[in-house]
């Protein structure tokens, strides 16, 4: 268990009616004492807790300034450093809604996705300010805009700093289920859906997962693959060290694997926030072998499910514990995952606890251990829903449960394995197929592949479904999948 002297108070059985993240995991850190610990490791200096606050309060000012008012949306758009940091807090501190999104968005993503927040404020960097202004043309003046690094522009923040009123703004009093982040869910299937998420899921979640399962210490530096816009990066990388004092790594350039062999030798982090495919080009690199993790206490990895080759491959390279699991912007955070010291090879491990998962067939019936089936997962991080779009919200939450389109199963010890998307699962002879499935029972690879090639000509995704259904299903009558 993690040391819990000077960790951010938070009850999951009794959370507080009012609960500002701001609050929460900055300024506790300086009435507990933590206000020269270091909070941030950037690629030029450390920063102390003392110091992110007062530029958080330097934020808070400007929004201010801009007329940004509580429940206002401010769409961040900034790279990995200081900035991103403090304008989040800034923005929490108020009572604003913070909508955190990928500084690098070319311009019609940007347009599209001003046009679905209507943010009352942009913030972003000198170096792609120019790609959000012209996205938001007709849609926002100027005057919306705080731009980062670049003291000439009319929109410049430090100028914006210079004119507001050196009061400090009061910390809002919100409401715990009052919206704090929006994050984006559905990129890769679709538009991406903003998933209005509140105060009370990121501290539930720091709790239950950062702190009681993996033992999140004031001691404990992170260092994070995914950026901070990612929720995975949001909490892993920020939040998490953040409520008990430990410090963060930031770098805004694109990791590589030299890259994050460097950050590793150089800042020494004991968590590192990782994802397969990264794990997959560090491991590849030549000099893999020969690089020192040895500060390292522990791994995890998410984002797509960690085949066992690759744990174990890791695992002998480096002697460093990787823990694989699962989340969702619904749901914020890690909510599946392995624990240190309990790993098993190829599942998302076990339900974090203060969480209850559940594997239901397609009309929402539980299904027995060993059937593949759809995730359905509840706990006191569920969002509120998708914003502007109604029938998506009421067809994935269910009272306390949200259900996505994760296709798992379970085993008679707990632990959960993922088995694919419900968008490719197929119900053959009265059970869930998924192409993992068919591919491993039947030995037709490239089924699905080369039928799928083949759509355009003859058919939809529906089509190539059945074509795939009936052939799976003679297979399966003779060798009973």
């Amino acid at each position: 268990m993690t040391t819990r002297s000077g960790a951010s108070p938070y009850d999951p059985t009794n959370p507080p009616s009012h609960l500002n993240l701001a609050d929460h995991f900055l300024e506790h850190r300086l009435r507990v004492g933590d206000g020269d610990r270091v909070a941030l490791h950037l690629p030029d200096r450390e920063v102390s807790y003392r110091q992110v606050r007062d530029r958080s309060i330097e934020w808070a000012r400007a929004l201010v300034e801009r007329g940004i008012r509580r429940e206002e949306r401010v769409l961040i758009a900034l790279p990995d450093d200081l900035e991103f940091v403090a304008c989040l807090f800034g923005t929490l501190r108020l009572g604003a809604v913070a909508v955190i999104t990928n500084p690098q968005l070319e311009r019609e993503a940007c347009r599209r996705q001003i046009e679905y927040v209507r943010p009352r404020l942009v913030a972003t960097h000198h170096s792609t300010a120019d790609t959000f202004k012209q996205a938001a043309l007709g849609l926002l003046s100027d005057s919306r805009f705080l731009v980062v690094g670049e003291a000439s522009d009319p929109a410049s923040f430090e100028q914006v700093v210079r004119s507001a009123s050196p009061t400090t703004p009061p910390i809002a009093p919100t409401h715990r289920d009052d919206p704090a982040i929006w994050l984006w869910s559905g990129g890769t299937t679709g538009s991406p859906k903003a998933v209005v998420q509140t105060h009370r899921s990121f501290a539930n979640t720091t709790e239950l997962y950062g702190l009681r399962t993996l033992a999140f210490g004031p001691e404990d530096i992170t260092l994070s693959i995914p950026k901070l816009y990612f929720g995975y990066a949001t909490g892993s990388n920020l939040f998490f060290p953040f409520a008990v004092g430990g410090s963060a790594v930031l770098f805004p350039d694109a990791p590589t694997p030299e890259r994050l062999f460097d950050l590793i030798e150089d800042r020494r982090p004991t968590i590192l926030i990782n994802v397969p495919t990264m794990i997959q080009r560090m491991l590849d690199e030549p000099t893999a072998a020969a690089r020192d993790l040895s500060s390292l206490r522990l791994a995890t990895s998410a984002g797509e499910a960690l085949p066992a080759p690759l744990y174990h491959r890791w695992r002998q390279t480096y002697e460093v514990e990787l823990l694989d699991g699962l989340g969702t912007a619904e749901m914020w955070h890690i909510f599946l995952t392995n624990r240190p010291g309990d790993v098993k090879p190829g599942t998302l491990g076990r339900v974090v606890e203060g969480f209850e998962v559940d594997v239901r067939d397609a009309d929402g019936m539980p299904l027995p251990d060993g059937e593949t089936g759809r995730l359905w997962v509840r706990g006191d991080s569920r969002a509120l829903g998708y914003w502007q779009n109604l029938d998506k919200t009421r067809s994935s939450f269910f009272g306390e449960w949200f259900v996505g389109g994760d296709m798992v199963s379970r085993d008679e010890d707990g632990y959960v394995t993922y088995c694919g998307r419900g968008d490719d699962a197929m119900k053959v002879t009265g059970r869930w197929l998924v192409p993992k499935e068919v591919v491993g029972a039947t030995g037709r690879a490239n089924l699905f592949r080369r039928l799928s090639k083949r759509g355009s000509r003859r058919g939809s995704r529906s089509a190539i479904r059945h074509r795939v259904c009936d052939q799976v299903d003679m297979k399966a009558r003779s060798s009973d999948i």
